[in-house]
């Protein structure tokens, strides 16, 4: 391989990784906090932003929003890698398709992220009652068509929901995975954490999906819910605190998850 290739090989595997491990704290401190919510220690039903908001108010903040922007930052490009290289090997049909523009959608969430963790570090970024998801769905809404682009983006997300709680039946994520760097035991707790995180991060991409579907059929954005506000919507159901302790340890599992592929996943761009 030429020494330029393998330069490049390398940077995007430390890109991808530092991505992949920016992304499972924040999903550990989100899945955290609903936990402490659900057993009645504290805690809140916060998105990614007000977990990011919290962070940046804690002892040393700055230095681990610095850090976490940067990997957000590298998180989102290697998304955008995926979608435009087919690294996944979908392919150019409707399904293929769908898992690509769910790529761009995951980069362009990141890559927000990343700007917010700026924001923070400048001192501009208000707290969560802010530029919330009935606030950016009404500023779609607002364009001509906009009520169509809303609509679709709820059928993607519930769609991303639905491969999710597939990869978590297939097991579709270990074609990814160098398992020989794992160990029998380590190999079984990895399956167990990633069906968990997996299924929970689906369960709650479809209720996502599902409010805005609802926000541009009804033409009322404030049906529109962020992941806060799935989370609130699971643990206003029966059984609700269980159920919301479920998910919540379920996207810790994801955090995890994520911190998994960041050591063991392959990141090679063919």
């Amino acid at each position: 391989m030429p020494r330029s290739d393998s330069r490049l090989t390398r940077g995007v595997a430390l890109a991808a990784g530092a991505g992949y491990a920016a992304k499972g704290i924040v999903y550990l401190l989100v899945g955290g906090l609903a936990f402490l919510a659900a057993v009645g220690l504290g805690g809140d039903n916060v998105g990614t932003k007000e977990a990011l908001f919290g962070l940046a108010r804690q002892p040393l903040g700055d230095l681990m929003i610095i850090a976490l922007g940067a990997g957000l930052a590298a998180y989102a490009a290697w998304r955008l890698l995926q979608a435009v290289l087919d690294t996944e090997d979908a392919g150019h049909g409707p399904k293929g398709l769908v898992t690509r523009l769910g790529f761009v959608i995951s980069s362009l969430i990141h890559a927000s992220l990343s700007v917010y963790c700026l924001d923070l570090l400048r001192d501009v970024a208000e707290a969560s009652g802010s530029d919330t998801a009935s606030d950016r769905t009404a500023q779609v809404m607002s364009h001509q068509g906009g009520l169509y682009v809303i609509f679709a983006v709820g059928l993607v997300f519930i769609a991303i929901g639905l491969r999710q709680l597939w990869r978590a039946i297939r097991q579709s994520y270990l074609k990814n995975w160098y398992r020989q760097d794992l160990g029998p035991l380590q190999q079984r707790l990895a399956d167990i954490i990633t069906c968990w995180g997996l299924s929970a991060r689906g369960l709650v991409f479809q209720v996502i999906g599902l409010f805005l579907c609802l926000a541009a059929w009804r033409t009322d954005p404030s049906e529109a819910q962020g992941l806060g506000g799935a989370l609130n919507v699971l643990a206003a159901q029966p059984f609700g605190p269980w159920l919301l302790g479920a998910v919540a340890l379920g996207l810790a599992s994801y955090g995890l998850y994520c911190l998994i592929n960041a050591v063991i996943r392959d990141t090679s761009l063919d």
